[in-house]
């Protein structure tokens, strides 16, 4: 619940930059008002495409193969038993060759959703670690995560879309202007920031609901605990090659290198692995698995 009221509480924050950055650069264009809607537009369309296509594009930037129950029989087990302790429908299944352990979930609702796992995460993870990672990613698909970040990446999308925009008030400025342009500007150059922290905190957050509703789906706190532990290690000292930094949230683990410190933490896709396994082991304990 206090995650979900977090999420609502940043979204709302959001939706108020937009305003204000709308605002503040509708003040200073006189006949610049359709650009701005240009922009608006364009950046609902990028996110509308995103969110229909987020399954395939996904799947396809990594090279992710969906396989058969003849091809992966255990791991569709798995996966069709925690579906139905999850109550949702079981999503498609598809390896990466990797030589890194990780996993993601995609699909904008459970009737498009998919499981991604790497070859790597199959060989490293014993079945309990496995089926608490793997609770972790239906844990997003219940919890429409997808959605939800489509949500925040179309706010910031307008926000810097519009925000770009209003750069170019600089060039329509007079000297009685230049107190409003510099404050447009000002704006122009925060309200961007500003949304991408609340789009990355939006993200952090989901990660810490994904694993208590995964520990719950698996009914193992201290197996996604101590896998969290496993893929940590190994994506530091192995982090994937290919992996792109927009594409970081959907792991379960960051997939780039991590360089540690506050500004770091501040900037990342992902609550910091010890924080997340002290909320699993709280939990473990607090529930009494």
């Amino acid at each position: 619940m206090l995650e979900n009221l977090k999420t609502a509480l940043l979204l709302g924050i959001m939706s108020a930059i937009l305003v204000v950055v709308c605002g503040a650069i509708g003040s200073i264009f006189s006949l610049g008002s359709f650009g701005i809607f240009i922009g608006f537009i364009f950046a609902i369309i990028m996110n509308f495409v995103s969110y229909f296509y987020s399954d395939k594009i996904a799947l396809s930037s990594y090279n992710a193969r969906i396989v058969s129950e003849q091809e992966a029989p255990n791991l569709h087990r798995i996966i069709g038993e925690l579906s139905n302790q999850a109550g949702i429908k079981k999503p498609r299944v598809a390896i990466i060759e990797s030589n890194t352990p990780n996993a993601f979930a995609t699909g904008r609702n459970q009737s498009h959703a998919a499981v991604a796992v790497t070859t790597a995460l199959l060989q490293i993870l014993n079945e309990d670690e496995l089926r608490g990672v793997l609770s972790h990613e239906l844990g997003h698909i219940k919890n429409r995560d997808i959605l939800i970040s489509s949500v925040a990446a179309t706010l910031a999308g307008m926000i810097v879309a519009i925000a770009d925009w209003g750069r170019y008030a600089v060039f329509f400025a007079t000297d009685d202007d230049a107190g409003s342009i510099l404050g447009s500007l000002l704006i122009a150059i925060l309200g961007p920031i500003a949304a991408t922290l609340i789009q990355l905190s939006i993200s952090r957050s989901r990660e810490y609901k994904a694993d208590a509703t995964g520990a719950q789906i698996c009914g193992n706190p201290h197996a996604l605990a101590e896998a969290l532990r496993k893929l940590e290690f190994a994506n530091i000292n192995m982090p994937m090659t290919d992996a792109k930094s927009t594409d970081a949230h959907m792991f379960i683990i960051n997939p780039l290198t991590n360089i540690g410190g506050t500004l770091q933490k501040l900037f990342s896709t992902h609550p910091s692995t010890a924080d997340r396994i002290k909320r699993l082991e709280g939990m473990a304990v607090s529930q009494q698995y």
